[in-house]
């Protein structure tokens, strides 16, 4: 069979940003499948093709990107940051998963992109100096209840969270019960980072404790980082603060 299927991550929007791997494979690819914004920060030649789509539909678009492989054309299917990272990689392999046997045959793979939470660390720091999670705050693909014990777990853990589509017009309401679940564990000075398009010429971090976070403070842009009791904000005179999370970690009592 000689379709190829590139999943690429494309990084979190500053084209500095984007891999040496990612820029080959976008190179070598002549369709492109993606959400629109996504595929607009792309610079195509006349000869590429670009199919875009709305960000709810990922398994249709996997759908459709499989089969014009199967075709014999080279198609990459494009995310932001990391395709790994609630992002098409997991649709792609969902449908192949389900899909017909010759999509099993195509020549498939994953290009790793800087991911939003890494992009946002950055901007302040080190707050995933140690143990961190990543959790979505979407409940279009999973139960509310379970995301609520998740954040709790996690905060009990001691683990620093990152939240990746923290709210939406149609989700308005997770993010502030979110803080609430957290403020019951956590104490009320632990740094919370919200970082909105990180590396782009809109970006906007905001590193507030988690008794002032808002979530007026974000949208969907937005990655936000909240810390544990061990993470550190050293303040810099004339300068934002540096956040991290120390090497050494205090055993549990």
């Amino acid at each position: 069979m000689s379709g190829h299927l590139t999943v690429i991550g494309t990084g979190p929007g500053n084209p500095d940003q984007m891999t040496p791997q990612a820029r080959a494979a976008i190179e070598a690819a002549s369709d492109f499948f993606g959400y629109k914004p996504y595929l607009d920060r792309l610079q195509v030649r006349p000869d590429q093709t670009l199919h875009a789509s709305d960000n709810r539909e990922e398994l249709d678009r996997a759908r459709a990107a499989l089969e014009l492989a199967v075709s014999g054309r080279h198609v990459a299917v494009v995310s932001g940051g990391d395709a790994g990272v609630f992002a098409m990689a997991a649709a792609m392999c969902e449908a192949i998963e389900h899909g017909p046997a010759e999509w099993r045959d195509l020549d498939f793979s994953v290009v790793p992109g800087v991911t939003a939470m890494l992009a946002v660390a950055a901007r302040v720091g080190a707050p995933l100096g140690h143990d961190f999670c990543t959790m979505s705050l979407s409940d279009n693909l999973k139960p509310w209840d379970l995301i609520e014990s998740r954040l709790l777990a996690a905060a009990s853990a001691g683990f620093v969270i990152a939240l990746y589509n923290p709210i939406s017009k149609a989700r308005p309401l997770q993010l502030g019960r979110a803080f609430e679940i957290l403020r019951t564990v956590l104490p009320e000075n632990v740094p919370v980072v919200f970082g909105r398009a990180a590396g782009r010429p809109d970006e906007r971090i905001r590193i507030v404790p988690l008794s002032e976070a808002d979530p007026g403070m974000a949208d969907m842009a937005t990655c936000i980082l909240i810390g544990s009791p061990e993470t550190r904000l050293i303040e810099r005179p004339g300068r934002e603060p540096l956040v991290y999370a120390p090497r050494s970690v205090k055993a549990a009592t």
